[in-house]
């Protein structure tokens, strides 16, 4: 049995995607009961188009890693105006233009750091290099060939930027190596500089597409807060992926065990007060790790997932059934059109193509396969450890997920949801860092 896309179908298929956005971490209007408007246009109601439609690209899920980048200004790791002349270089329809561009704004960053560095300016280069290394890393997040020589280039020159960033801003935190299956991972270990002798420690893993050095704004609370933090380029993730070729994994419990065995090897971190926090993808991962690993004493997935293979497989049936009944019975039929689809829209083209690499698979219907195995389901019963659930009411990706898993727990348990009046509605809480940042540390302070 086999299926040919005519184009009205594909036609179909790129409004569908382009639309619903909920394949990716796209603008979740539906989601939040608000409405819908394209990225291009003002909105044709009567209604205001909601704050995070900033109608500044023609590609909606670019507008959404747009917001993204512009948040990164909350941690010193952008400047609005920067991220805004980036967006305006890119055209619309050059798969290329959104790596390329912002390399050239990453580049002309870097330069101006030189500059100071040579005249030993160290904090103007310091905070050059932090911006420098985010637009670098702004330029793999929607790159159109994964595997392509720039781009382990590309995040070798992120990497530098941020360790002298580090270094140069007097930032307490010291690149690692974390031993991982007869290899090492690369991490950075944040000591607070409050902590007098042990201290609580938090583990910050993030999702599919963030890298961790991304994740500067919790960092820089924690450490405030006096607690340690500890980040890993996991697989999947950051340069684990890029340059060692280590992909996700559905048994992740695998991944954070050594972490926290190394953890526990580092002077002054409390052994009883280990914190995991995953974010976007994460959520989904963390829950797994937690439910063997006894070790961790608090759990935060945001958003909460318990099965992460079923939300992805909805997203897939709402905007392709007839391609979906072919997974099962004729995976090569399946394969086909999804190439069909991948050829004429570059949306779709870049996710497969960007999922495929992450997930360490070669075809369509091996990805969804593959992401079958990351069900909590079977698991959830075993976490003991006090576990945060937290959600938003336009979270787009796995909309419904966060309170499958917070249902399904056993162990001592909170839910916490931001909503339009809170304006952390948005997957992650995009561009509400402050708001995410209060309510969750004040949660983890009472039991951490």
């Amino acid at each position: 049995m086999g299926i040919t896309l005519d184009r009205r179908s594909l036609i179909q298929a790129s409004l569908g995607l382009t639309g619903g956005l909920a394949l990716l971490r796209g603008a979740p209007a539906a989601a939040a009961g608000q409405p819908s408007t394209t990225s291009s246009s003002p909105s044709s109601s009567d209604e205001p188009r909601p704050w995070w439609e900033l109608g500044l690209m023609a590609d909606p899920i670019m507008e959404s890693q747009l917001l993204h980048f512009l948040a990164g200004t909350y941690s010193a790791q952008s400047d609005i105006s920067e991220v805004l002349d980036t967006a305006s270089r890119i055209v619309a329809g050059d798969d290329w233009s959104w790596p390329n561009e912002w390399v050239s704004t990453a580049d002309r960053i870097r330069a101006m750091g030189d500059v100071s560095l040579s005249r030993r300016h160290s904090i103007s280069a310091g905070n050059a290099y932090l911006r420098a290394a985010n637009y670098y890393r702004a330029a793999l997040i929607h790159h159109p060939e994964p595997t392509h020589p720039s781009v382990v280039a590309t995040g070798r020159k992120a990497v530098d930027a941020y360790n002298k960033a580090l270094h140069l801003l007097k930032i307490p935190g010291t690149p690692v190596r974390i031993p991982y299956e007869g290899t090492t991972l690369p991490g950075y270990f944040f000591r607070a500089p409050s902590a007098r002798s042990i201290a609580p420690l938090l583990i910050f893993q993030q999702g599919r597409d963030a890298w961790p050095e991304e994740s500067k704004y919790v960092i820089d609370a924690a450490l405030a807060r006096g607690y340690h933090c500890l980040i890993v380029h996991a697989p999947g993730q950051g340069m684990a992926i890029r340059e060692q070729g280590l992909p996700f994994r559905h048994d992740w419990e695998q991944v954070i065990r050594p972490v926290v065995d190394f953890a526990l090897c580092i002077a002054g971190v409390d052994s009883r007060r280990i914190a995991l926090l995953g974010w976007s993808m994460g959520g989904a991962l963390v829950p797994r790790a937690a439910a063997f690993e006894r070790r961790i004493k608090i759990l935060i997935p945001n958003p909460g997932v318990l099965n992460w293979g079923q939300s992805s497989f909805e997203q897939f049936n709402m905007y392709f059934p007839e391609l979906m009944q072919l997974l099962d019975s004729n995976p090569q039929a399946f394969d086909a059109a999804m190439a069909q689809l991948m050829e004429q829209v570059f949306l779709y083209r870049w996710y497969m193509k960007d999922s495929m690499t992450k997930h360490g698979v070669s075809t369509p219907s091996a990805l969804l396969f593959e992401l079958r195995r990351f069900n909590n389901e079977p698991i959830v019963h075993r976490i003991r450890c006090r576990t945060l659930v937290m959600d938003g009411t336009a979270e787009a990706f796995s909309q419904g997920q966060a309170r499958l898993l917070f249902d399904a727990l056993e162990c001592p348990k909170d839910y916490m949801l931001f909503t339009t009046q809170d304006t952390g509605l948005l997957h992650c809480q995009e561009g509400a860092q402050a708001v995410a940042n209060h309510r969750m540390f004040d949660w983890l302070d009472e039991y951490l």
